[in-house]
């Protein structure tokens, strides 16, 4: 495609101070991803906040690096045990096909945005999923984890996936920092909520990155700026998901998560 090789070689005029804070900012939403779900959206924060990208450059950047991330988390939760499980399984391939519906959609949502609309779009979300984290931990402590929790039916296991297939592809976020959340609180384990996550991720960030090819709106040098870094934080998290009490980077996640809200609206 024409619009390819221009895009890997227009390397975006960035400070030092700049890239050390994406990369640094990338590794952390990495962590959070496996870790506690959220944290993929600190990768679309940070684009739109030092960078001079558009909606849909900031979006398409920032969805790209999900497809590694996905692969990285789905391989994690492969290899201990969770993806195995024919529940798992189910639930996944479920959230992978409303992804290849619901990321387009999302996509074309997107591209009717200004970039204060993006900035005022992305400071509610981020508030919102701040707030959800905070419900999630709530409701986890009243709630003993029932490891056949979450509703069977396909058609709600649809239903969640849709939306966060949609709302994944205006931010270019992955699955996990919306889905995870919701399947908590809907009753599915944490473990299988984020495993499932993973592989819906591949998913979304696979239909999202072919629709924002096909707009001619990636950053391929940023995608390799934040998306390595992001991926080794990926496989923190799932070391930390499985061997550290995580209470403590949700709240401090949520805190900062709500924190941002009025930054982003300024930066809008």
């Amino acid at each position: 495609m024409p619009f390819v090789l221009p895009a890997i070689l227009s390397v975006p005029s960035l400070s030092p101070t700049n890239i050390v804070l994406l990369v640094v900012i990338s590794l952390i939403g990495g962590i959070g991803i496996t870790a506690i779900g959220p944290g993929g959206v600190l990768v679309t924060i940070a684009l739109f906040a030092f960078t001079d990208l558009s909606p849909a450059e900031v979006a398409g950047t920032a969805i790209v690096t999900h497809i590694g991330t996905g692969i990285v988390g789905s391989l994690a939760f492969l290899h201990s045990g969770q993806l195995r499980e024919p529940r798992t399984r189910h639930l996944s391939i479920v959230l992978a096909i409303a992804a290849i519906i619901g990321t387009p959609v999302g996509v074309l949502i997107n591209s009717r945005v200004s970039s204060s609309q993006f900035g005022f779009m992305l400071a509610v979300f981020v508030t919102i999923v701040g707030l959800s984290v905070v419900a999630r931990e709530l409701y986890s402590r009243k709630h003993v984890e029932n490891p056949a929790g979450g509703p069977d039916g396909t058609l709600p296991q649809a239903a969640i996936g849709g939306v966060v297939a949609i709302v994944s592809g205006i931010f270019g976020i992955g699955g996990p920092m919306l889905s995870v959340p919701v399947m908590v609180i809907a009753g599915f384990p944490l473990l299988m909520a984020l495993a499932a996550a993973q592989a819906q991720s591949v998913l979304v960030a696979g239909a999202g990155t072919v629709s924002y090819l096909v707009h001619g709106s990636i950053s391929w040098p940023l995608v390799v700026i934040t998306g390595i870094p992001e991926m080794i934080g990926v496989w923190l998290g799932w070391k930390l998901a499985h061997a550290l009490p995580t209470r403590p980077l949700k709240y401090l996640l949520a805190a900062a998560l709500i924190a941002l809200g009025p930054v982003l609206l300024a930066r809008g």
